[in-house]
């Protein structure tokens, strides 16, 4: 890591987790490939829309943390075996309801949003402020999508919390 001032070790601790959270993006983005092409009912034409935008913009992270990966002079995983074993996540089924597809996701965006910490908290012990700042954005972002999915499944009857 000479040309980035990074310590080897710590560096290889990041990657690890930057690997994991790459299986977990591939999974995430096969999720959403199948409720996409899957979703029905009186809700069809907002989530099958909302799923395309949620996919294309996994496959832009799927990319910029393999080349994250790459720019740490490592090797990013890229078969699916080795995804499924990695990832957190797991596949799921096509023959769901628009409201249990939901569900999953944001399951899943739980999962997938530790999974950022962890890699945060690596990275802060290798003084790996690219990855830091990069996974940042991330969470930031997924918190965001997952409260509009909160807000899509709530009830009109639920409400917010007053201050």
């Amino acid at each position: 890591m000479s040309y980035l001032g990074l310590d080897a070790k710590e560096t290889s601790n990041t990657v690890q987790e930057l690997n994991v959270l790459l299986a977990d993006y591939h999974l995430y983005y096969q999720k959403l490939r199948n409720y996409h092409w899957n979703v029905i009912g009186k809700n069809f034409f907002d989530l099958h829309e909302k799923f395309e935008e949620l996919y294309d913009d996994a496959k832009i992270k799927i990319d910029e943390i393999a080349e994250r990966i790459l720019t740490l002079r490592y090797q990013p995983t890229s078969n699916l075996s080795e995804y499924l074993k990695k990832s957190n996540l797991k596949e799921s089924e096509s023959d769901l309801s628009d409201s249990k597809m939901i569900e999953n996701l944001l399951k899943d965006h739980g999962t997938i949003l530790k999974q950022m910490r962890q890699v945060v908290q690596v990275a802060e012990k290798g003084g790996d402020e690219g990855t830091i700042d990069l996974i940042g954005a991330y969470i930031r972002e997924l918190e965001k999508t997952s409260w509009m999915l909160d807000a899509w499944k709530m009830k009109t009857a639920e409400q917010h919390k007053p201050v």
